[in-house]
């Protein structure tokens, strides 16, 4: 495999805004009131961009959103290993927006500011437990060559049942496709979550990207 393959480069900024803007209530249809009904509000009332940019394409975010609730709010991961997966996967994919998300969801869950902070150094790095650092090396194994290892596997099943473990994979992609999804249609991240600025990661080739890339994403 060539450097490319596993080092991906930063977005250069070149972009100034969001590519598809999110959809502002005065243009919401029928349809699209019915679908963000159920959608949770951030604390200025609003659904968050991510959801107001995917219901521009009505029918796939209709069984776009079961899926990903599921995953988010009834899966059989513990929350703090679900939060340690999707950070990992935010800092690989340079998912601006998918960072600044869950750091908040990790707090909750608790995962420590400091380790936090580590995220971005992945798995090898001082500090973590042996637990940690082999969901942080799932989510860089499943990023690099899209299949865990045999070693990893083994680790993983050791504490996880075999739903859990496609748990794992299935988050991991999830969370790949809404990174693709957010980087490409540059949705802006709200000024309430912009303060969690996103790690430089160990395995994406360099620092993060300068502000204003992929519309503040």
């Amino acid at each position: 495999m060539t450097d490319e393959h596993h080092h991906r480069p930063d977005h250069a900024a070149l972009d100034t805004g969001p590519r598809l803007a999110p959809l502002p209530e005065d243009g919401w249809d029928r349809s699209a009131r019915e679908l963000l009904a159920p959608v949770p509000r951030d604390a200025d009332g609003r659904p968050a961009n991510i959801f107001t940019t995917l219901v521009r394409h009505p029918g796939l975010f209709r069984y776009f959103l079961p899926f990903g609730t599921h995953l988010l709010r009834d899966g059989r991961l513990a929350d703090r290993t679900r939060e340690l997966l999707i950070l990992r996967t935010a800092c690989l994919t340079r998912a601006r927006y998918e960072w600044g998300r869950h750091v908040p969801l990790a707090r909750a869950a608790g995962v420590t500011d400091e380790e936090i902070g580590r995220v971005g150094a992945g798995p090898d790095a001082q500090g973590w437990s042996p637990a940690d650092a082999r969901l942080l090396r799932a989510a860089d194994e499943l990023h690099r060559d899209a299949r865990l290892s045999a070693a990893t596997w083994s680790a993983l099943a050791a504490d996880h049942d075999e739903a859990q473990l496609i748990e794992i994979t299935m988050l991991v992609g999830q969370y790949h496709m809404v990174a693709f999804f957010l980087n490409s249609a540059g949705t802006p991240l709200e000024p309430g979550y912009a303060a969690e600025a996103l790690l430089p990661s160990a395995g994406t080739g360099g620092p993060d990207a300068p502000e204003g890339a992929h519309g503040h994403v």
